[in-house]
């Protein structure tokens, strides 16, 4: 089994307009509702691949119960999610008919201290039926900011490896507690060592802790850096579409090849595929399944110098 951690679950609401204008009434076309954050993005990806996975996190209020409904009818995938207090937040895509979108994030419940215990608690005992976790996400207010962190270290006392997603502080002091592999994109890498180009940077966050590193470049693909080497995987075109939960595929193929331990070009071919395939699907969490098929044989996965 594979687990997932959505602390700062969400409500994903995707509306299609044919353009969006600043200051102008839209007409929708259509309006689509899906259990979101990255985790469980990540989650139903995985369930598409065939892998078993069972999802953590928070939930409450009327929009939690709206996203466990719709969670309940999910193929492969076991819900785990922790009750609290306050009301799931909602997450907003506008998208208009050239692919482009404008993305509105509510902030998410205050987590009570007993809140934050309880799922701790789960989450150990989750742990003992996992081959390996992702920590995904945002931290919702009530959380501490060096959450992950503790996640990460109780991760590796129960000897499950785990895959970071975040960004910011917690992503600074997740880094430190020495995860498996971190998957920031290059805004989210540049903020955590400084610089603006991707090599030293990957190279930087190593030394910061992470055992690997495994950067998205958005459309020019991933680039990776291992104690085995350092790779640069690349689509083999560009595709128009919507990128919104485009990084969670990747996560998806990485953990996925991680399980199924593949050779890191493996891993990477997957995930830029994957990535690539949820551009042209209609909501985060989906992908296109012809188009992945097609696309994994053909990514361009590249050895560079310099695998220090």
């Amino acid at each position: 089994m594979i687990l997932t951690v959505t602390l700062n679950t969400a409500l994903d609401i995707t509306y299609r307009v044919r353009d969006l204008t600043p200051r102008a009434t839209h007409r929708v076309t259509e309006v689509t509702e899906r259990p979101g954050g990255k985790g469980l993005n990540v989650a139903r990806v995985l369930a598409a691949l065939g892998h078993e996975v069972t999802v953590t996190g928070f939930a409450g209020g009327a929009t939690g119960r709206a996203l466990q409904d719709r969670l309940a009818h999910t193929t492969g995938v076991l819900d785990a999610l922790v009750p609290v207090e306050g009301a799931t937040r909602r997450t907003v895509a506008v998208v208009d008919a050239g692919g482009d979108s404008t993305q509105l994030n509510e902030p998410g419940p205050v987590i009570a201290p007993a809140e934050w215990t309880a799922f701790q608690e789960a989450y150990g005992d989750l742990l003992g039926a996992a081959s390996a976790v992702a920590l995904c996400g945002s931290l919702p207010p009530g959380v501490p900011v060096g959450a992950y962190a503790g996640l990460i270290r109780t991760a590796h006392a129960a000897g499950v490896p785990v895959l970071l997603d975040t960004s910011g502080e917690p992503l600074r002091r997740g880094v430190a507690a020495r995860p498996d592999l971190v998957k920031p994109n290059a805004g989210e890498l540049a903020e955590l060592t400084g610089s603006h180009e991707p090599s030293r940077a990957t190279r930087d966050a190593r030394r910061r802790g992470a055992h690997a590193v495994v950067a998205s470049l958005g459309a020019d693909g991933l680039l990776a850096r291992t104690a085995e080497g350092h790779w640069r995987a690349t689509p083999p075109r560009r595709l128009r579409g919507n990128p919104t939960g485009a990084g969670d595929s990747a996560v998806a193929g990485l953990l996925s090849g991680l399980v199924e331990e593949l050779p890191w070009p493996d891993r990477l071919a997957r995930a830029v595929a994957l990535s690539a395939a949820t551009v042209l699907a209609p909501v985060a969490g989906e992908f296109d399944r012809t188009a992945y098929e097609d696309l994994v044989g053909r990514v361009t996965v590249t050895a560079e110098a310099n695998a220090a």
